[in-house]
Formats: C-alpha cells, structure tokens, sequence
C-alpha cells in the first residue's frame, strides 16, 4: 500500500469515475485502474463494486475510505506544514472576509500578526454574499473567511471561525412589524425585501431567503441594507451583532415569515490546497482555527 494508491481511489470516489480520476491527476485512466486493482490485491477484498456503470464503493471500501481520506488529510497537512518551514516571510497576504461576520475578533487576530511580521503586507477585503470564495477560486485571495455555501470541499482546506445569525427583521413603524402570528410568503410580497448584491459576479449572487415574486430593493452592501430597513422601507435579514442595540431597544423587531426563520451559518477560514503557504499566512490559519476551540 502506498500513498498514490489512496490518492488513486480517493480521486475515483470523488470524481464518480476511473476516467475523472485520470483527467484530474493527469495520468492515463489504465494507470488508475492498475493502481486500484493493484491496492485491492494487496488488501484482499474489493474496494469498488464494478457491476454498474459507474464504480461503486463497496462495504469494504466505505470503511477502508473512512480510514484512507485521515491519512489523505494528515498527507496534506503536512505537505503544508513542510512548504510553509521553507518559506521566508512573504510580502503579501490578501484575506477576503464575508460582510456577515464581525469583523472584530479576526482583526484582534490579525493586528498582533501584523506586528510580529512588520515587513509583510496584509490586505483585507470585506465582500458581499459569494464575493470571498469568487476572490479564493480566482486566485485573487489566499485565504478567505466564510460558509460553506458552493464551496468544492474536495479542493479546500477548512477550519471552523466562528458562526453567524442572520435575523429577517423591520423597523418598528413597518406595517407589519407589531403585528403578531407568522406572515405568509403571499403576504409578505406586497412588501419590499431589501437584499445585497454579491461582489464576486452573477454566479455568487444572493440565491438563499430571497422571496420568490415579491418587491425588491438591491442595495450595495449590509451598511446601506441596514439604512434602508431602519428607514422603514422594507424588510431583510441582518447579521446579528450589526444590530444587537436596535433589537434590544426595540428600534428593529423580529420578523416571523413563513420559510425565513433566523438562519444560523457556521463561518470557516478556508484556503486552496494547491497553493501553498507561507509562513505569515500559515500563522494566521493557525490563529483562526484557535478562536472556534477559544
């Protein structure tokens, strides 16, 4: 057993073919499909069940799988840590962050980073909806702060941040804002929704707690979302710590919309794998996985 084996299988499961797996590692499909049934051989059992058209893991293999993407994880881990040992301190590093995220303990983080390594440039970029992830697949930043949402975990590097609360609110003279019970999506789309526009293009743009056939105000960022709402001239969902005082002094009232519960979102920092990382960089992911544990 070796680690190009497991490579091997772990690009089959991934991509649902022996010819996927070839095109992404760059080798002929023969060459994967002798790494795999070579691997077999050695463990005595099949990984793969081949009676489908396209190869399916068998019982056996789900477990050996299990066991074989910790030792992929730890493979990486270290390939990071090696390439980061032999890296001096680089001269920039471009974070982009999600505007729903207070931006307070990030900054914490990175103002001692920045004065342990002075001669290192670090560039922060706030950015709306899919905007930090369209930046990562880019190449435009090395590392972002956000969730989840259309991320291709398979080509990442996870570590849990923090989360956020997203409340669908109004001010307090809003029609329907001192009214009690829960609104319906039918009633709700006689009222302006007011909703950010992403940053990364057409393709990051906001797709979730949009209502669907209702009036529409598309501002530019959270800042002007939260103006427009406290203007009393619609209704959305706001981070909740950008509007902790005016829930507390009853500025702002929770809103309860059918289908738009108060959303909870687990924020990652998140990085390419197949870029690599330098030291500066690599001390600041360090940091940031240590205020979830925090």
């Amino acid at each position: 057993m070796n680690l190009e084996q497991l490579i091997a299988v772990d690009a089959v499961v991934s991509t649902g073919t022996f010819r996927g797996a070839a095109d992404r590692l760059n080798k002929a499909q023969s060459a994967i499909s002798h790494q795999v049934r070579k691997l077999e051989d050695e463990l005595g059992f099949a990984i793969f069940s081949r009676e489908d058209y396209r190869p399916r893991l068998s019982s056996e293999g789900e477990v050996f799988l299990r066991e074989a993407t910790r030792v992929l994880d730890q493979f990486h881990k270290l390939q990071a840590t090696a390439q980061e040992l032999r890296s001096t301190q680089e001269p920039l590093v471009r974070i982009a962050l999600t505007a729903t995220m207070s931006l307070e303990p990030i900054l914490k983080i990175l103002g001692e980073i920045g004065d342990k390594f002075p001669n290192t440039h670090i560039a922060v970029a706030t950015e709306m909806m899919g905007g930090p992830l369209a930046r990562l697949m880019k190449g435009e930043a090395d590392l972002i702060i956000a969730g989840l949402e259309g991320v291709d975990i398979d080509h990442v590097e996870t570590t849990p941040v923090g989360a956020v609360v997203i409340r669908p609110v109004a001010h307090r003279s809003f029609p329907v804002a001192g009214r009690s019970g829960m609104r319906s999506r039918m009633e709700m789309q006689s009222y302006v929704q007011v909703i950010v526009s992403g940053t990364g293009g057409p393709d990051y743009d906001q797709s979730r707690d949009v209502l669907a056939g209702g009036r529409r105000w598309t501002v530019s960022d959270f800042a002007t979302k939260k103006s427009v709402i406290m203007n009393g001239h619609g209704w959305g969902g706001l981070p909740e710590h950008m509007i902790a005082e005016e829930l507390k002094s009853g500025e702002l009232v929770t809103l309860n919309i059918e289908g738009f519960r108060p959303r909870h979102t687990e924020v990652f920092a998140i990085r390419r794998r197949d870029q690599a990382m330098g030291r500066v960089q690599g001390e600041i992911w360090r940091a940031l996985g240590q205020t979830k544990a925090d």
